[in-house]
């Protein structure tokens, strides 16, 4: 696998909410959400929020790719609080996507557990003695050659939604891991969104519910931030 060619984007953070106890952003894609190895990796969504939150944890990630959605907690109490809630699954998450070719179902569950591919780090792969995987997804919008999806996961396996659909036969444009080339080469990028993400205040234990979809606009007939 090539090496990664890093260049993120110089975008402004973006700051969907902030309390005492809670900062939630949008996530641009080709920004990692925490520094990889090397200073050529340092620069990263944490780093960011750092800058200017400088007692910030980050308590959940996205991929490189993925654009979104995330949340940080801004005191070790909160930090303990929402860790829980995403282990404990209370978090709801809610992704869109566009991916290849006609759905035939509208909607349905994926269930297909998970595993590293040992031969083809960092990619995952479906495997019967894999970690138990659960992605429900719904048809939004059916294009000629391509469908807008809603992707809800149940669990929260690494690269997830994107081997779910791959094994579905419907990868999402613009995967450079999981895609036939010619699907690989339909996006400028992954067109994943993290859009909606739900959880409890860490201290009051308020409902709260943050969107991105805004962001999620048609550029040349995909949808992509």
């Amino acid at each position: 696998m090539a090496p990664l060619r890093y260049n993120p984007p110089q975008t402004a953070l973006e700051i969907i909410y902030e309390d005492k106890d809670l900062l939630v952003v949008n996530k641009p894609s080709g920004l990692l959400t925490n520094p990889g190895k090397g200073p050529d990796l340092a620069d990263c969504l944490l780093s960011r929020v750092c800058a200017l939150y400088p007692l910030a944890q980050l308590v959940h990630r996205l991929d490189l790719s993925t654009s979104g959605v995330v949340a940080f907690a801004l005191r070790r109490k909160a930090e303990r609080e929402l860790k829980r809630q995403f282990a404990e699954r209370l978090v709801k998450k809610r992704y869109l996507a566009i991916v290849a070719g006609q759905l035939t179902e509208t909607a349905g569950c994926i269930t297909l557990p998970l595993a590293a591919d040992p031969a083809n780090p960092p990619k995952q792969q479906v495997d019967t003695a894999g970690k138990v995987a659960e992605t429900h997804f719904n048809v939004l919008e059916q294009y000629a050659n391509s469908a807008l999806v809603e992707l809800r996961p149940v669990t929260g396996r690494s690269h997830q939604l994107r081997v779910h659909m791959a094994a579905l036969g419907h990868p999402i444009l613009g995967d450079a891991f999981y895609a036939p080339i010619e699907w690989q080469q339909a996006a400028p990028r992954l067109l994943l969104h993290a859009a909606t993400l739900t959880l409890q205040q860490p201290y009051s234990q308020q409902t709260l519910t943050f969107n991105a979809d805004s962001d999620f606009v048609t550029v040349n007939g995909h949808r992509l931030r």
